[in-house]
């Protein structure tokens, strides 16, 4: 049986809780059956889900994602318990190994072997939630021993973030789902080739494994001026490693040396600028609401299940009228 295809707002939407508490109630409002925030820093995202369950009523909450380094297995496991009993049946963890600005930058942290630290956290995090009794003595990234936490009857599922060949592979194998970010359309055909062989390592179905994506979407009657918001805030992003080199995998060698090279010389505008139009459009989604509509669509069509709308708008009416055009009175997957 296929998967049902679903529509979230992106949260927290403010730094104040009610923000995030009123959007929720919007979504549930509005038939939109998700919410999932980020994890980056304050406030902190899972003490926030934690603090603000009782406030929904219907609504599934993921987490896209938290870093694996800046909490150990035993701390997100012991988390995870908690929201899971707040929250049963409506909760997805996800995890990944997040960039090199936030753990180097902000934490101080190596992002040493980002794959293996993935696999190993969520090994030992699913073995935690079930109650059992820590043994990773021979892992490589990562050691426990001797640790118990109360069995949650239903644990939350585990999602996994990736974006190139081997850790979209692994994600599928060992993830329960996939967690997709800021891919140029042609890519994501072979980025789902990848979610099947990885799935198929593991025994499962490939059509079992729900793959969720954070998109980028502004409603507007301005596109230049929405592509101008998308370069301002995601060419910084394309200068990381692992965007930089995820942009030259989807076949932008030239624009990810171009912002690489215009980063390092503290060049914005040559950073800026190695984003086209045309890429911007093949990444962002901008345009009225039927475009906007179309484009989930389209994505849905080609294997995404999970389409969390993030609006790109640097006003709160832009925010609500991108969100406004996936009421569920306004759109449905076909």
């Amino acid at each position: 049986m296929a998967k049902e295809k679903r529509i979230a707002v992106t949260l927290p939407a403010g730094p104040k809780l009610e923000q995030t508490v009123a959007r929720i109630r919007w979504a549930e409002d509005n038939g939109i059956p998700d919410g999932w925030f980020s994890d980056a820093g304050a406030p902190d995202t899972l003490t926030q889900i934690a603090a603000i369950a009782h406030e929904t009523r219907s609504i599934r909450l993921g987490v896209a994602v938290t870093p694996v380094y800046t909490r150990t297995p035993a701390v997100i496991a012991a988390s995870v318990n908690v929201i899971g009993q707040v929250l049963p049946g409506r909760f997805v963890m996800g995890l990944g190994s997040s960039s090199q600005t936030i753990m180097g930058q902000w934490n101080g942290i190596a992002l040493d072997k980002p794959l293996t630290r993935v696999k190993e956290t969520t090994l030992m995090v699913r073995s935690m939630l079930k109650g059992e009794k820590s043994d990773f003595t021979d892992f490589e990234t990562l050691y426990s021993r001797g640790y118990r936490q109360p069995p949650l009857e239903n644990p939350p599922p585990l999602y996994l973030a990736a974006l190139r060949p081997n850790m979209i592979e692994m994600a599928a194998e060992v993830g329960d789902g996939v967690i997709f970010n800021l891919w140029p359309k042609g890519a994501l055909p072979k980025m789902m080739e990848h979610v099947k062989i990885g799935a198929e390592k593991a025994g499962k179905r490939f059509e079992d494994v729900e793959v969720v994506n954070r998109f980028m979407v502004l409603c507007t009657d301005d596109k230049p001026a929405g592509r101008d918001l998308f370069r301002a805030a995601f060419a910084p992003y394309y200068a990381t490693p692992v965007y930089n080199k995820f942009l030259a995998w989807a076949g932008y060698e030239d624009a990810a040396a171009s912002v690489r090279e215009g980063w390092a010389e503290k060049d914005r505008e040559k950073t800026g600028g190695a984003l086209t139009d045309e890429m911007i459009d093949e990444i962002a989604i901008i345009g009225d609401e039927d475009e906007i509509r179309e484009r989930i669509q389209e994505a849905a069509d080609g294997g995404i299940d999970t389409a969390i709308i993030a609006p790109l708008a640097a006003t709160a009416e832009g925010v609500q009228r991108t969100f406004d055009a996936f009421r569920g009175d306004q759109f449905s997957f076909r």
